[in-house]
């Protein structure tokens, strides 16, 4: 008789089959470019020399600051809302 002792083997799972050659993947959404305005572009400059003159950020956090920033007045925040908003994280 055999030994009940034994576990048994696991079954392997196999891998899933390729997709066949001649399908495509499905199309990516695009996303929607908002771009800023002439204000826009002019009010992050004046606060983004502030931040130059006060030399509270190094250079690579003003970078990031200023990317954060463009990324939230693209959304349609003011300056001071998109300030207030990265600062409060």
């Amino acid at each position: 008789m055999a030994d009940t002792n034994e576990p048994e083997p696991e079954p392997v799972e196999e891998a899933p089959a390729p997709a066949p050659e001649g399908a495509e993947p499905a199309p990516k959404k695009k996303r929607v470019v908002v771009k800023m305005t002439d204000k826009q572009k002019v009010d992050l400059k004046k606060h983004m020399d502030k931040h130059k003159d006060l030399k509270d950020l190094s250079i690579s956090q003003r970078k990031s600051h200023r990317m954060k920033m463009m990324s939230k007045m693209r959304q349609g925040k003011s300056l001071k809302e998109a300030h207030k908003e990265i600062m409060s994280s």
